[in-house]
């Protein structure tokens, strides 16, 4: 073999491995420090499921809270209900334009009609009281990887296999 062509393959094998590295490939929901110059990135891997879920214990009624969400096609955040047990303090005991309340069996059901949003700021609270982050059957338990008192920017994205490499996986 020549050594032109085994340089140009040389080449074209290395821009391979450069393009799988730092192509943004993996969809990925994403939690990143919020108010960091150099923000840490935990990510759970994204599979065909749209659907997931946020369940936290209430810090002041400590009860549970289930907020339903829904992946859009254009990789945006639907917010569909959420389920609660005791209303005030941050859980609404009414509805607003767009939304819908039923309660039923003392469970209130708040759903949204087309609530979307790009992002949104998930804050860790500083007590002992549960959060998760319900995907495809399985719970993962923010608080025991995410620092108590801090913000995390959570979104839907793609990032590449060096992303993930300098993240955090949380599931799997």
């Amino acid at each position: 073999m020549n050594k032109r062509i085994l340089l140009s393959l040389i080449l074209v094998i290395v821009l391979i491995i450069v393009l799988v590295i730092f192509l943004p490939l993996f969809k990925v929901f994403t939690f990143s420090d919020h108010r960091s110059d150099h923000p840490k990135i935990y990510y759970i891997l994204m599979e065909d499921e749209q659907a997931f879920e946020i369940r936290y214990v209430h810090s002041i009624f400590l009860s549970n809270v289930f907020e339903q969400y829904r992946v859009t096609p254009r990789g945006q955040i639907q917010f569909l209900s959420m389920n609660y047990e005791d209303v005030g303090i941050g859980l609404p005991g009414y509805a607003e334009q767009g939304e819908t309340l039923t309660v039923e069996d003392g469970i209130y059901t708040l759903t949204f009609e087309n609530r979307v949003v790009d992002s949104f700021v998930l804050f860790v609270g500083d007590v002992d009281a549960d959060l998760a982050f319900r995907y495809k059957g399985e719970e993962v338990n923010l608080k025991k990887h995410l620092t108590k008192g801090k913000s995390y920017l959570f979104e839907v994205e793609r990032i590449s296999l060096y992303d993930m490499m300098k993240g955090v996986k949380l599931n799997g």
